[in-house]
């Protein structure tokens, strides 16, 4: 008797479906099945993010970030073509408002080179004020001219259907509660029955480490999450941005920092800051599960962390709280700004792993198991790069799987 499926998809975030779409691309016989606890695609961190196609410039050569980066940027604009999914060029500058952000942001220039990212270039007062004429108060600035702007969600749509379209099953509202290992197979038990598969590739965001541990993998780490919140510009003050303005970020922390983006909505956002989350689905600030705070508050890396970076910390809670203290981060991109000009948006939650040692994982991080693989912390550039990723996690899992041969019993 045949197993129900080969594969088992379980998250339907952006990097779940594209990876679920490139294994049907690569092997349209895949008998696949993508396990989705909400009842929506992209519910999480795909539509609760400033929606930006990423360039490479952050990332350290070499590393996962920056090999999927670029690549997964053209893969994304190519797809949206194809698909007649709206996206924009808008272009983007790195502004360095004092001398001492200087030397940063010409690493930030190195680091764009060796990954690949195109027409780079190290600009000065004029030229930042013809790009971004509100942008007063910068000394030098990184252009990135091809730095572009979308709407992730309609992406993750847009996947579902076509992984329908190539005979992938998919099953919304439908929570994961264990995993078990039979004899040729995986068994997952769903809040809708269970469902069996040859083998599994975890995409769960937020809760990755839980299914790695769930199917018996050890990510040596712990999801933090860390909720972004944004304001919105007034309607009227839009016209304060052209594209997108980002400070120089430091380089300690996988976070970027309070910065403007345009959207493809035409609406413009500020933001966000990073403050703990008491909750891994937190979006409000009186969201709490008494779970995940305890594991975070339990967790030894967590108080290594804060140990060192206290004063940062302090800083994001201050933001939270006080919008004059959030519109003066802004104020050092954009003096121009008031804080009638902007009102409160919208949240997100990132998936940060941490390790033990208090180290932020800076790297997208897979962990293989022999039934199973399991995406355990694929933050910011994850949704640009995510057609690349699944490409990857597609290679992985030729090495690691059968999928010619469909699972026997």
């Amino acid at each position: 008797m045949s197993r129900d499926f080969d594969i088992a998809v379980v998250g339907g975030g952006i990097v779940g479906l594209a990876t679920a779409y490139r294994l049907l691309q690569a092997h349209p016989d895949l008998r696949l099945v993508l396990v989705e606890k909400e009842e929506r695609f992209g519910a999480h961190q795909t539509s609760h993010n400033s929606g930006v196609i990423h360039s490479g410039l952050y990332y350290k050569p070499g590393s996962a970030k920056a090999r999927t980066c670029v690549g997964g940027g053209e893969l994304m604009k190519q797809f949206c073509r194809e698909q007649g999914i709206r996206f924009e060029i808008c272009g983007k500058i790195v502004v360095a408002t004092e001398e001492r952000e200087i030397p940063a942001l010409e690493e930030l220039h190195r680091r764009g080179t060796a990954n690949g990212v195109p027409d780079l270039a190290v600009i000065g007062p004029e030229r930042i004020r013809e790009i971004e004429p509100h942008a007063t108060t910068g000394l030098r600035a990184l252009h990135v001219p091809h730095a572009g702007i979308i709407a992730y969600a309609e992406v993750a749509v847009k996947l579902g259907e076509l992984i329908a379209k190539a005979g992938g099953e998919l099953r919304l509202g439908t929570r994961l509660l264990g995993i078990r290992e039979t004899q040729g197979g995986l068994v997952l038990e769903t809040t809708k029955g269970v469902v069996h598969a040859k083998n599994l590739v975890s995409c769960a965001g937020l809760h990755s480490d839980r299914v790695a541990r769930m199917e018996g993998g050890d990510p040596g780490a712990k999801i933090i999450p860390f909720r972004g919140e944004y304001y919105d510009l007034v309607p009227e003050r839009c016209s304060l941005v052209k594209g997108l303005i980002y400070p120089v970020p430091d380089a300690r922390f996988p976070f970027l920092g309070v910065h403007f983006t345009r959207t493809v909505h035409g609406g413009v956002e500020a933001g966000p800051n990073a403050v703990l989350a008491f909750r891994r689905e937190g979006y409000k600030k009186h969201q709490i599960s008494l779970r995940d705070l305890a594991e975070v508050l339990t967790y030894p890396g967590f108080w290594k962390l804060a140990a060192k970076f206290w004063r940062t910390g302090f800083d994001e809670m201050v933001r939270s709280f006080s919008k004059r203290a959030f519109v003066a981060a802004l104020q050092k991109l954009v003096p121009d700004l008031r804080e009638a000009d902007v009102e409160p948006a919208g949240s997100g939650v990132r998936a940060q792993a941490l390790a033990r040692s208090g180290a932020m994982v800076d790297d997208f991080l897979i962990v293989e198991r022999p039934r199973a693989l399991h995406v355990c912390n694929a933050p910011s550039p994850a949704a640009t790069a995510s057609l690349a990723i699944g490409g990857e996690i597609l290679r992985i899992a030729e090495e690691k799987f059968d999928l010619g041969v469909r699972a026997r019993v």
